[in-house]
């Protein structure tokens, strides 16, 4: 039986040594089904996940994370890579679906309205917040959006670091929602940044203009990959009420 929302979040461990026991590979992807359904900034979508079962890969990935327990032994691993360079086409792929969604004959006019600010927003505002060239637009955009806010509320992150931030961020709430779903049907996980990044895109075939989020390794828990019990600062030091 799956666990509730609230029992897998509890369930929800770093572990760091798996059984040899092997897990489904359908699942696992079931699961990055439900990573792809994250929210994600402007619905850009700017991730992509590699599921690697391969033993080749799998024995050159565990070097790449430094032969890490929670790589060496992991039945799967799952590679969340964040891909800022595909904005253009996750922009138009946004676009194209609006184009299906609202094509149909005497549309009326609320219905117009919305398309045509939303098509407006993929055409017009995306490319002026993500365009750049060796950062320097966004250096230039970043001073004259601060210079606008100084009189009226406005978005500041514009530079190449800040939007390389937006879809990182992303990729980390997809990674979650995978980590939640395998946590769900009692696999775990671990969500690894200990790795040679240049190494694991080599691995991937990756191309330049790809990052990497996470490795995150996949099993069925050791109880000796539970490094202790679960710490947490006390909730009333990082809850405000305001």
């Amino acid at each position: 039986m799956e666990k509730t929302v609230s029992e897998a979040i509890a369930y929800r461990r770093s572990t760091r040594v798996y059984k040899s026991e092997p897990i489904d590979s359908e699942k696992v992807k079931q699961c990055l089904v439900n990573a792809s359904l994250a929210p994600t900034s402007s619905n850009l979508q700017l991730w992509e996940f590699y599921h690697i079962t391969s033993k080749d890969k799998l024995l050159k990935m565990a070097e790449a994370c430094f032969n890490q327990n929670a790589a060496k032994t992991a039945q799967q691993l799952v590679v969340v890579v964040a891909r800022k360079d595909l904005w253009r086409k996750r922009a138009k792929a946004n676009i194209d679906f609006l184009n299906k969604a609202f094509d149909k004959p005497d549309l009326e006019p609320r219905l117009l309205k919305r398309k045509k600010q939303a098509t407006d927003y993929y055409q017009k505002l995306i490319p002026t917040i993500y365009s750049d060239f060796f950062g320097i637009l966004g250096f230039i955009k970043y001073w004259i959006f601060q210079i606008v806010g100084l009189f009226r509320p406005i978005y500041r992150q514009t530079r190449l670091s800040d939007m390389r931030i937006v879809a990182h961020k992303s990729a980390g709430l997809a990674a979650q929602n995978f980590m939640i779903s395998m946590a769900a049907i009692g696999y775990d996980t671990c969500p690894m940044e200990g790795s040679d990044t240049l190494r694991v895109k080599k691995i991937l075939n990756l191309p330049r203009g790809a990052e990497i989020n996470m490795v995150i390794g996949c099993g069925i828990r050791d109880e000796s990959g539970i490094y202790g019990p679960r710490f947490r600062v006390p909730f009333k030091d990082v809850y405000h009420n305001i």
